[in-house]
This record gives C-alpha cells, sequence and structure tokens, in this order.
C-alpha cells in the first residue's frame, strides 16, 4: 500500500508533503514571509493540519519563527551555501566508500533500478529538471543509508538534508545538468557495484565539488539569486 492510500496518511501529512514540496521547488522561495491565510488560499489547506504542518517544517529547519517578524522561508549566504556544499563532499565522499563495502546486491539492483525511473522523469521534464523526491527516491539518500555507518548517515540526513535539497532543485534546472548529473549518479553507482570504495569516493567528491562550482558560476553571473 503506498503513503498517499495509508489509512495512517492525514491531512497534516498531505499538508506537510505539499509545502515541502514547495519550499524545494521554490515555489515558497528561501526568505518568504508566509502566512496562515495566504497558504490556505493557495494550496487548498485547513488551519489546523496547516499549523501541524508548518511546526514539523520549522523542526526540520526549512522553516524559521521571529519574534515580530513571523515565519519564514529559510535562506542561507552564498557563503554559507558553499561552506554546506564543502561539508557533503567530504561526508558523502565517506558514505559513497562505505556504501560499496557495505550495500548488498539487491540494494545496489534497487539503486540501479532508482536511476532508471531518474531517467524516465527527465525525459518527461524533457531535460529541464532532476527532482528527486526525498527517501529511498533520493540517489543521496540510499547511499547515507546504504553507508551502514548509522552517525554518518544521521549527519547527512538531518537538516543538512533538508536544506541542500532546496539548492539541489533550483541547480538541477541548468540546462544540461539534470544529464549530467544523471551521468555522473551512474559512474558512481558502477564503482558501488564492483565494490571499489576507493573510486567511489572520489566520484562523488567529484560530483559534489562539480555542482558547488556550478552554483559559484550562476552566482557570480546573476544567474542564481541566494
Amino acid at each position: 500500500m503506498s503513503e498517499l492510500t495509508s489509512p495512517t496518511y492525514t491531512r497534516a501529512d498531505e499538508a506537510f508533503d505539499c509545502l515541502q514540496t514547495a519550499i524545494v521547488k521554490g515555489e515558497l522561495a528561501p526568505g518568504e514571509k508566509i502566512g496562515e491565510l495566504e497558504l490556505c488560499s493557495r494550496f487548498n489547506l485547513t488551519r489546523g493540519p496547516l499549523r501541524e504542518a508548518l511546526g514539523r517544517l520549522e523542526s526540520r529547519g526549512l522553516l524559521v519563527r521571529r519574534p515580530h517578524a513571523g515565519v519564514k522561508v529559510v535562506s542561507v549566504s552564498a557563503s554559507e551555501l558553499m561552506e554546506l556544499y564543502r561539508i557533503r563532499e567530504v561526508m558523502e565522499g565517506l558514505a559513497a566508500r562505505q556504501a560499496a563495502e557495505r550495500m548488498t546486491d539487491q540494494e545496489i539492483a534497487d539503486l540501479q533500478a532508482t536511476l532508471n525511473a531518474h531517467e524516465r522523469m527527465i525525459d518527461e521534464a524533457q531535460g529541464q529538471a532532476y527532482y528527486q523526491a526525498e527517501g529511498d527516491y533520493d540517489f543521496h539518500h540510499r547511499i547515507a543509508t546504504g553507508s551502514r555507518n548509522t552517525k554518518l548517515a544521521q549527519m547527512l540526513l538531518g537538516d543538512l538534508y533538508y536544506m541542500v535539497r532546496m539548492y539541489r532543485y533550483r541547480l538541477s534546472t541548468s540546462t544540461g545538468r539534470p544529464q549530467r548529473a544523471l551521468g555522473e549518479h551512474r559512474r558512481i553507482v558502477e564503482a558501488i557495484a564492483q565494490r571499489d570504495g576507493e573510486l567511489a569516493e572520489f566520484l562523488m567528491k567529484r560530483h559534489i565539488n562539480a555542482a558547488r562550482q556550478n552554483i559559484e558560476q550562476k552566482i557570480e553571473q546573476g544567474e542564481l539569486t541566494i
């Protein structure tokens, strides 16, 4: 049974998923001030589930509440974002190395199947976006959990994960970037399948480094506003 059809999937869950997706996709922009009445009208939500969803988003670090300023979508400076990517480069490199050593053959096959689904999604978007839902459908999430390193996964999949997803999607809409990112993902999985931890770590670090450099270039050119 899917999450959406599960009897435990509540209206608050629906509101949470709706708003989180809007934040990740930039429909609710970093730094944007939001109000309950506007959100109810814009996303066809009711007040009770909305308030619960806002609390969950705040706990994930995607919303911030300031005295006399209301609730805003979280935002970071360009320099802070670059530091986040440098942290990711080291930590996800280690996760890829350990995933190569510890993932089961079935998990690797499932990861390859996920990338096939990603390819179809990119084709449907005519190569203009690479949106990965959180959890098992997210390549980076699977690598983190596949590392079997509990502490590392907790750090990668905590506030850092949700913060970075906002900017990963905005970067993925660059022309040609979805296909390049998918190709980089496939090469990382090939290294994992070959149980070559050193290569998997190198490729993951290079992948994230390339993303960081792409963001820096777009900020400098005025194509991406942080």
